[in-house]
This record gives C-alpha cells, structure tokens and sequence, in this order.
C-alpha cells in the first residue's frame, strides 16, 4: 500500500528549474515593512464548464465533464499490489499522479473512466515533490486531457470536486471547499514497495475538506469550472493511540493537495528528461519570531548560511529571520521551503528579513541544488537538505530544521496517504 507518514515538521528548500546569479544586500537594499504583505494574481485559463462557478457550482456538469481525464492506477510490486489515482496530460498518454503510487512498482497499469486497461511506462519520478509521471503504451486517439488551471489563483472557501480511485474504488467524486491555502505540510513517503525507505516531502498545500482515502493520492482536484487546481497527495488522520489499537485510518476532513503550479512544473521536466532539478536557498532554519516597525511576526530564523549559496550572494546573514517571500507571510522554516520549492532555479524571488529590529527586502536568485545520490532515512540530518530532519544528536540538515534531538516526529496526528494495497 502506497504510505507517506505525515508530519508538519522538516523544511527542504527545493523547487525546478535552471540557475542565474544573485544581488547582493547592500546599503541599496529596498527598507520594507512586515506590516504590509501583498497578495498575488495571475492571468485567466480555459474554462471547461462556464455555466458553473464557486458560488453556484453545476457539480454534475462538471463531474460529466472531468471525469474522463481521470485515471485508476494499479501496480504490482515485489511484494503485492497497490492502487491510486492519476490525471490524463495530454494525447500522447502522459498521466501523472504521485511518485508514492508508482514507486517500486515492477508494473504499472491504468484504467481510463470508460474501462479500458492500457499497461504503462514510468516516465520520470520526483521523490523530492512525490510527484510522478507515467505513459500508456499503445495510447488511444481518444484520450480526454485535462484543463490545468492556476493554483495561485484558488481562495479559501471556493468550491472543489476531488476525483480518484478511493479503496479501488474507481471515478468516485467528492465535494468540498478551500479550507485554508500554502498549509506547511511535511511528509515522510514511503514507496508502494514497503521497502522501508522514505523521502521528506515539504509542500505549502492546498488544504481541502472534501473527503479523499488511500486510493485518491495522485489524482486531480477541480475547481467549480473544472480545471484541475491541485494533486491530492496526503490527508490527516488522528492516531491509533487517541483512537484505540484497532481504529482504522480514514478521512476526517484534513486533506491536502499539491498545487497544480508546481505539479506543472515537475511534471513539463519529468515528461523532457524524466528528472526535475530543484533549487534552493543554502540556509539551514528554525522557527522563531522577530519584530520590526512595531509590528511582531513569525517567521525562519537562519542559524547558517552555506558559503556561495543563492542566499550567501544575496546578502543574507546568519541571524536574519525571514518572515516573507514575494510579499506573502512566511510564518516558519517549514512555510519558506514550501515557497521556495514552488518556484523554479533561476527565478528571482523577493525576501523580506528582519535584522537589528529593521525589515528589508532583498531579491534573490534561486539556484539548482546538487541532488545526492540517495536519500536519507526518516530522522536524520541530510546536509544536503534531502530529508532536513534532526538527526539523534540534535543536529540540523542542510536547508532543513533543526534536530530536536529525539529523531522522531513531533506531529500529533498519523498520516496516512497512498493507494489501496
């Protein structure tokens, strides 16, 4: 069964994309006030039902409309088989869904709304965002790709119709709203294989009522107009120790997706190479809180600064506490790598730090991290910012938090993601 234990705990400043240079912070530097942070638009996409929107949503409209772009996914693994969910990308058969659903897996097969089963080819996978894409093999003329919209566009309360495989139970929808927007969540995922190893996933999520089971992981999340606006990836669950030994897992409400601007992303770099570099800042963080122009605020503490980094060229010095990007509040190491990771290396993104009881702004050029070779396991300090955990002894990660020195996950709830075993 595809797994991903949850947590809200490491940061990992990644994203994809290409590098350029940085500007330093000198006396130019732009003053700025953490009283103000701005909010950000973009521009409009197609529409494929007009006659529904948020506030009078047309659900069956819309279900008639989507659900032919969306996919059960089955895969065998060396120890079973697992099931989840995926969306149709375009006509030459790309899907993609979560890397926790495919991963390990020895086969893959994908069946369309309509029945048919098609075998499939794994194209490329992204541990780092647990994204994933696959290929039919021998794809039809027929296929019905879906509309991506933009995930920075979405607002708290707006209507939304998860589709997927829950329980293998193929083209379920199910409604709900936005119930809060860039939710830091962190998540260690395992692979479908049960092999034991994991990767720390840190994505500021789109966070959703609408009720999502193993099984949903990969599939899409629509908006009342029936673009797709995030990947649902993960849900909340309450622990078997408050539930009592023989409780089961399941829905109560906490979902998450990842959204569609970063699967886009990913999935435009899996499609071209099968990999997807990411970026990164070079700091290692931890939470703490400052105050400037009278106002106090949350924000991520920088204990280091690596040598060269995007940060370093930047002018960001130990000390700092950065309390937002690009004009939006950032309110902890965890809520700044998933800013971060939802840009691509090479964009220029905007940090408002607080030093000596002043905010500044500085622009930044994110960079591409040099991937390591392998990940690390679940509770310890990668220095390369892979896992971002504390290691036994307290230490910190790269780009990551510090160690509470336990090793072990402080999140009160157990997480429970992936497909039906």
């Amino acid at each position: 069964m595809p797994v991903a234990v949850a947590a809200i705990v490491a940061a990992v400043l990644a994203a994809g994309g290409t590098a350029v240079a940085v500007n330093a912070l000198d006396d130019n530097s732009t003053p700025s006030s953490i009283a103000s942070i701005g909010q950000q638009s973009s521009g409009d996409e197609t529409v494929p039902v007009s006659g529904s929107s948020s506030q009078n949503p047309n659900w069956e409209a819309v279900t008639s409309t989507v659900s032919k772009s969306v996919v059960a996914i089955s895969v065998t693994l060396s120890n079973g088989e697992a099931e989840g969910s995926g969306v149709i990308l375009d006509k030459d058969g790309h899907i993609l869904t979560n890397n926790h659903v495919v991963s390990g897996a020895q086969s893959v097969q994908v069946t369309l709304a309509d029945g048919r089963i098609f075998k499939a080819k794994i194209v490329g996978t992204d541990s780092s965002t647990d994204l994933a894409v696959v290929k039919l093999q021998d794809a039809p003329s027929d296929l019905s790709p879906a509309t991506l919209g933009d995930s920075s566009k979405v607002t708290t309360g707006e209507a939304v119709l998860a589709v997927g495989n829950p329980l293998g139970l193929a083209n379920t929808a199910t409604t709900g709203i936005v119930s809060a927007l860039n939710r830091p969540v962190s998540t260690s995922s395992s692979d479908s294989s049960g092999s034991g190893s994991s990767d720390a996933v840190v994505t500021n999520a789109i966070q959703i009522d609408a009720a999502i089971n193993p099984g949903n992981s990969g599939g899409p999340l629509f908006n009342a107009q029936g673009q797709v606006i995030g990947i649902t990836s993960s849900i909340a669950t309450l622990s078997q120790n408050s539930l009592g030994g023989d409780s089961e897992s399941g829905s109560i409400g906490l979902g998450f997706a990842i959204p569609v601007n970063l699967a886009k992303n990913i999935s435009s770099q899996l499609i071209k190479s099968g990999t997807a570099e990411h970026a990164f800042l070079g700091v290692t963080l931890t939470d703490a809180t400052a105050t400037a122009d009278g106002v106090t605020r949350q924000g991520a503490k920088v204990n280091d600064v690596t040598s060269g980094s995007p940060a370093d060229k930047a002018g960001v010095k130990t000390g700092d506490v950065i309390v937002a990007i690009d004009g939006v509040a950032s309110p902890g190491s965890e809520s700044l790598t998933g800013f971060v990771r939802g840009h691509a290396a090479g964009d220029v993104v905007k940090l408002t730090i607080v030093r000596d009881g002043k905010s500044i702004d500085v622009d930044a050029t994110l960079a591409v991290k040099q991937e390591t070779a392998s990940s690390t396991p679940s509770g310890s300090g990668d220095q390369n910012g892979q896992s971002g955990q504390g290691d036994q002894n307290g230490q910190q990660g790269q780009d990551g938090q510090q160690g509470d020195g336990s090793g072990q996950d402080d999140n009160p709830f157990g997480d429970f993601f992936g497909g039906q075993g």
